[in-house]
């Protein structure tokens, strides 16, 4: 007899799924601490909670792979169940009716009892499942048991790229239903932009008469005239009040319109396009159990830093999570609890998408998803799913959502060829590819017919920009290829969140908690840190994406508002410079509209500012930067003396200001990044720029025939000190190179300590292909500020077009001016130890700083699950010249 957790099936005793209502009837929480057990062991755990993450077993991350054979339906033996146990009572004052009892996530299989009767069994592990439960219980003390098993058939279609963890991780109620109350309704709220009236059906399932209201509001019929529509920007809602005599529920509603005309997306008659991030349901201390201020961080973060849009990926959110994108305005794509990524693995073989026998569980997931959320104003497309290859259970699924819901359309990254979804969807497509498929000219398909259907639909780039490390570089590439085409719908970064798990003083990741089979550190991806801190790719995106862009061209200023439906008589435009500022008399510019004006004279920046946040920057390009550090002749080294390694000295002066000098060495390496461990670190490292070795100096790795040759002296300059530097490659090269200058060591007690002051690009760290949230002037943090403290440790804290720069301590400092500008990273530890470090509580401070001066570096891309680096942002040069000029101070 097959076990009840590998017999595919949907759940077993649930209730027809529902939408999300406020209501009069009664509810009683469940959530707390309930008494837990799991092979023997006895304790507490927390509801909402994940048994790893409290102690009992560990949690393990894979991305595509399976963590058990591919053997469907079948787990493995070794199969952990966990037993929870509380007390319930129903309600004095509940009156009649029936008793629900809601579960909104438990993963993966679970049962549940009352007094030993059996309620039901569900899996969906994302998906809100209710069981009526009116005649178990007895009004006194009644006992509830829930066993959750780890492993079941459902895992085969929950192979998102997360953590797998497991438990109670959402809420559970008991939920009074009264009799005559209501048990579901439907709102179909859209807008008309040509009248400006809103048009809105109510459909409400009860045994008594049911009448609604908007208070404030007349209706006339299911006319609305001259709503407010809801969008991203403008997130107007409604209070709709649904009543019987025995029940009132209320619903905000938004009054929109989603419509595909031609190959555009479209919201109200207006172009929809989604500035985006990807987000899972994540917390670095609970999981995916996220408390309510967590999820209101997650919105106010993505919305200060012009975010519009979120795909679920990949699966249903938490509901409180919608409830905040209606309120304060994000578009949602709500993505279904369905992913079988790991059959890819073995060429799709035995796929659920495919199987019959799983048809039954697909329709359940998506139906419950359609229906819980049905009257959300924010989820404007349902997605059916992620990375679940092709086949009869996902078109089935989309013909029954196209007949249930013909307000949104439907998204599916992997139906290739557009047969069931309304939008051509792609992920991490490369520049050219993008630009291809926004001018119509994407590869055909064989078949015809198919080809002009796909060709002629709006284009979204479900993931793109993978935010892995330091990085994603490019972004800015991106949104002017989006600009430039009208078919082209915006996109999704990957993702939001670092998934690091909080444990002894550093984030965890795949690997950390012993996993035989794991992937690492590719679960650390998120344009936030786990504990939501942003990161710089953030910043840049904030940058790229802004609604209001600002463009210095010539003496002129253009203004141009990329909005859809909000004007700019909010915006004020400020500028500043040498000496003075003020405020620009900037005439109103209308949604999607540009105009241009004449700056005054002494404007060098320029800023756009909504209620003292700023959205945009545009200034005036430095003379000094229009050459490169290697473009500009050095002097003839003289004063002190030509180094010479061959003769055994080095003339040198033995401190810079403050500092002993320790060591001066050519350098061409920095500590991977991410992006660089997919795409360059394997070249460069094939050339042995991360093992050169000095002889009378020369630098070349063991093996090799190509190399550099470097000659600097140093010279005295009245009270300051010059250094002179010449790097010259050896032999054949081919390639960008990772960084290419000069690293000082320098003695100090508390080199994070140090302040460190500069000017050029700032305040973030910055790279030739990220580098819009950063504007010209002068900056100032300590060192250990100046580093971003990447989950995984990796090159970091680059700033670019740096002129001069000062290193400050209690007992003095050192200024320093380059020639021409240059790059500088400042850091309390060697690129080595930076190296060598996967958390970062392995980096310690020394008594070393080291300084390096760079002539140039190459960008970041998002190799790791995207393009590579542009060759507009690599960085080559067969020969560099450097002169900086020390001075104490």
């Amino acid at each position: 007899m097959t076990a009840p957790h590998e017999t595919i099936a949907p759940p077993t005793g649930a209730e027809p799924p529902r939408a999300r209502l406020r209501t009069t009837a009664g509810a009683l929480s469940l959530d707390g601490v309930w008494q837990f057990s799991l092979d023997g062991a006895r304790g507490e755990m927390p509801v909402p909670g994940q048994w790893q993450l409290n102690g009992y077993g560990a949690p393990a991350y894979t991305n595509v792979r399976y963590p058990f054979p591919i053997d469907p339906p079948h787990v493995p033996a070794d199969n952990p169940v966990g037993e929870y146990r509380r007390t319930v009572r129903r309600p004095a004052d509940w009156d009649g009716g029936r008793v629900l009892l809601r579960f909104d996530g438990v993963d993966s299989w679970f049962e549940a009892e009352i007094n030993g009767t059996l309620v039901g069994r569900s899996t969906g592990s994302r998906l809100t499942v209710e069981f009526e439960v009116t005649a178990l219980l007895t009004g006194a003390e009644d006992e509830l048991v829930v066993r959750v098993r780890q492993w079941s058939f459902a895992s085969y279609v929950e192979d998102q790229d997360q953590w797998w963890l497991s438990g109670i991780f959402r809420s559970v109620a008991l939920l009074h239903r009264p009799d005559g109350g209501i048990d579901d309704v439907r709102v179909v709220a859209d807008y008309d932009h040509l009248t400006g009236d809103g048009i809105l059906r109510v459909e409400a399932s009860s045994s008594l008469p049911v009448s609604w209201e908007i208070p404030g509001v007349e209706l006339d019929g299911d006319r609305v005239a001259g709503v407010r529509p809801w969008s991203a920007e403008q997130p107007n809602l409604y209070r709709l009040l649904v009543r019987t005599d025995a029940e009132t529920v209320s619903l905000d509603i938004g009054f929109r319109t989603v419509r595909i005309e031609g190959d555009r997306l479209t919201l109200n008659g207006a172009p929809l396009t989604f500035r985006g991030v990807n987000r899972h349901d994540f917390d670095p201390a609970t999981g995916r159990a996220v408390p309510r201020e967590r999820m209101e961080h997650d919105v106010a973060l993505m919305k200060q830093h012009h975010i519009n849009a979120v795909r679920t990926s990949h699966y249903p959110p938490d509901p409180y999570f919608l409830e905040l994108c209606d309120r304060h305005g994000l578009y949602v794509i709500e993505e279904c609890d369905i992913e079988t990524h790991g059959f890819s693995l073995v060429g799709w073989r035995g796929n659920p998408s495919d199987d019959p026998a799983w048809a039954g569980v697909y329709l359940d997931r998506m139906r419950r998803m359609v229906e819980r959320d049905k009257n959300a104003p924010s989820v404007v497309m349902w997605s059916l799913g992620n990375e679940a290859g092709w086949g009869r259970n996902l078109a089935a699924n989309a013909r029954w959502t196209a007949g249930r819901d013909t307000t949104r359309p439907i998204h599916y990254e992997g139906d290739a060829e557009c047969e069931s979804v309304d939008v051509y969807s792609r992920m991490y497509p490369g520049y050219d590819e993008l630009e291809a498929i926004g001018r119509h000219d994407e590869p055909a398909l064989a078949d015809p017919g198919r080809d002009r259907r796909r060709r002629g639909l709006p284009m979204i780039m479900c993931e793109y920009g993978h935010a892995m490390g330091n990085g994603p570089g490019g972004l800015a590439d991106y949104e002017a290829i989006i600009d430039a085409h009208p078919r082209l719908a915006g996109g999704f970064i990957w993702e939001w969140i670092d998934h690091g798990i909080a444990s002894e003083g550093a984030y965890r990741y795949g690997g950390d908690f012993g996993e035989a089979v794991h992937d690492g550190s590719f679960v650390i991806d998120g344009m936030v840190f786990p504990d939501r801190t942003p990161s710089p790719g953030l910043a840049e995106l904030a940058a790229v994406k802004t609604p209001v862009r600002l463009r210095i061209d010539g003496d002129d200023l253009v203004v141009e508002n990329r909005w859809s439906f909000t004007t700019t008589k909010d915006v004020v435009f400020s500028w500043s410079g040498e000496a003075d500022a003020g405020v620009l008399e900037v005439p109103v510019v209308a949604p999607l509209a540009s105009h241009r004006l004449h700056l005054p004279k002494a404007a060098l920046m320029v800023t756009a500012t909504v209620e003292g946040a700023v959205l945009s920057r545009a200034q005036k390009r430095p003379a000094a930067t229009a050459q490169s550090a290697h473009e500009r002749a050095a002097p003839e080294l003289s004063g002190w003396g030509r180094s010479d390694p061959a003769a055994g000295h080095s003339i040198q002066p033995e401190r810079l200001g403050p500092f002993p000098i320790a060591s001066i060495a050519l350098d061409t390496w920095r500590a991977p990044t991410e992006n660089d461990r997919f795409s360059l670190e394997k070249t460069w490292r094939a050339a042995g720029l991360d093992r050169l070795l000095e002889r009378a100096g020369r630098y070349l790795p063991a093996g090799l025939d190509s190399g550099f040759e470097m000659t600097y002296g140093w010279s005295a300059v009245g009270d300051a000190v010059r250094l002179d530097v010449e790097i010259e490659r050896l032999g054949e090269w081919r390639l960008p190179l990772p960084r290419l200058g000069v690293a000082l060591a320098l003695r100090t007690p508390a080199p994070g300590d140090v302040r460190f002051e500069w000017f050029g690009l700032g305040p973030g760290e910055s790279y030739p292909d990220s580098r819009s949230a950063n504007w010209h002037g002068r900056h100032s943090l300590t060192v250990r500020e100046a580093q971003t403290p990447y989950v995984v440790p990796q090159e970091n804290g680059n700033r670019s077009e740096v002129s001069s720069l000062r290193l400050a301590t209690p007992e003095g400092g050192l200024r320093i001016e380059g020639d021409s500008p240059f790059e500088v990273a400042v850091r309390p530890w060697s690129t080595a130890e930076l190296e060598r470090a996967r958390h970062t509580n392995e980096l310690v401070e020394g008594s070393l700083l080291w300084l390096h001066l760079a002539a140039g570096v190459t960008g970041l891309g998002s190799a790791s699950c995207g393009p590579a680096v542009r060759p507009s942002a690599e960085f080559r040069a067969s020969r560099v010249r450097m002169g900086f000029t020390f001075e104490a101070f």
